[in-house]
């Protein structure tokens, strides 16, 4: 019986797809191949490996159009026309992945892609979700300790565990990922998102390595806005915390004033405390504007979801054609 044609690309998709946003990483590319392509053909699994190339100025995307050439059978590449930022070009990845377990991996190799078998055997053993947790951290001190500060907000403000949040070295099931591929949010954070859809999630420990070329692509603002995004993503927390401030501050301050009338009428008119007053003043001037921005940053977004702009625009992707 001849199968209908609709059918007939099932029976070649993936069973791993390995997904890797690039954002000028030339440098590192070359020892990227060199590793990533014999740790997927030791696993015995067949594979595909989708690099999303994020707007990228330097030679990135010369060479990944030459190792798709060079390796056109498990190598596919998305072409955005601009910078779209990591976790947008993840999402493209996500909605182009075709195997049943879809793992996320930086292009700076901090990572190492031979930790990739670890996650997967994670999987084989009926985990849907397979987090991270780096052996021993290379990087900075203040990056390591702004990280365990977030880990400890994120884990009280969202009840998302995550052990170490910032690892991108994730495997999820084909499960999750369709269901994160419904969701069409403009701002998420996608490893806290994948963990709320998990049924049996868990956690290995893998190494970590210092960046093999080139600089951090997150300056310490790209992490102050990571941050935003999981804490408004996914609580309202913040915004109950600040409205049980005000009314701590409304009620001390209706005591301050029956203190300082009682005071007038006791002790009469007094000259000293100015100084007092001015600090007390902006400190809560400045409790006022930190909970103002704050819900700007929900009003913020609000404004992004409703507009409902793409999350990415794709210049071209480079894929095997069916038949080819």
């Amino acid at each position: 019986m001849n199968m209908p044609e609709t059918e007939l690309p099932h029976m070649t998709q993936p069973i791993v797809s390995i997904v890797i946003p690039v954002y000028n990483e030339e440098e590192g590319l070359a020892a990227l191949f060199e590793r990533l392509y014999p740790a997927l053909d030791a696993l015995g699994k067949s594979y595909e490996v989708l690099f999303i190339n994020d707007g990228s100025r330097d030679r990135s995307p010369a060479m990944l159009a030459d190792q798709f050439h060079a390796r056109p059978d498990v190598t596919r590449v998305i072409l955005f026309n601009g910078n779209f930022g990591q976790h947008r070009a993840i999402l493209a990845g996500f909605e182009h992945a075709r195997g049943q377990q879809i793992v996320t991996l930086d292009a700076d190799l901090q990572n190492p892609p031979e930790d990739i078998k670890t996650l997967l055997d994670e999987m084989d053993k009926g985990h849907d979700y397979v987090g991270s947790i780096r052996r021993q951290r290379n990087d900075s001190v203040w990056r390591h300790v702004a990280s365990r500060a977030m880990n400890r907000l994120r884990e009280k403000l969202t009840r998302i565990k995550m052990t170490d949040q910032g690892c991108m070295l994730r495997a999820y099931s084909r499960r999750i990922i369709d269901t994160i591929n419904m969701c069409n949010e403009m701002h998420t954070f996608i490893p806290a998102l994948a963990y709320s859809f998990a049924q049996n999630p868990t956690e290995v420990v893998v190494g970590h390595e210092e960046r093999f070329a080139g600089e951090s692509k997150y300056s310490i603002y790209s992490l102050i806005r990571l941050n935003f995004d999981l804490m408004t993503g996914f609580s309202i927390v913040p915004l109950q915390m600040f409205s049980m401030l005000g009314m701590v501050i409304s009620t001390l301050s209706g005591f301050l004033v029956l203190y300082l009338v009682g005071r007038r009428f006791i002790i009469g008119p007094e000259e000293g405390g100015l100084f007092t007053l001015f600090a007390v003043a902006f400190l809560l001037i400045g409790i006022a504007l930190f909970g103002i921005g704050l819900l700007g940053e929900y009003i913020g977004r609000i404004y992004h979801e409703v507009r409902q702009r793409p999350r990415y625009l794709i210049a071209g992707i480079l894929e095997k054609q069916a038949g080819e």
